[in-house]
């Protein structure tokens, strides 16, 4: 399963793209995307996944 960005709840802050162990946070066009072969949704490295956590805006990073 992957994570998806809510492009109309982005604030473009960059946050999510630093936090990301599996670097599959990319920008593009006139947001952040997320890779889906690459997210793991942080499965086995951390309790929640990242992007979520740091994101300052409440469910932009939400279940593709």
């Amino acid at each position: 399963m992957a994570l998806k960005i809510v492009k109309s709840q982005c604030t473009v802050c960059g946050a999510c793209e630093f936090e990301c162990p599996n670097a599959a946070i990319k920008f593009k066009g006139e947001g952040y995307i997320i890779d889906a072969e690459k997210c793991t949704e942080c499965e086995g490295q951390f309790d929640t996944p990242q992007c979520a956590a740091v994101c300052p805006v409440p469910n932009t990073c939400v279940p593709a």
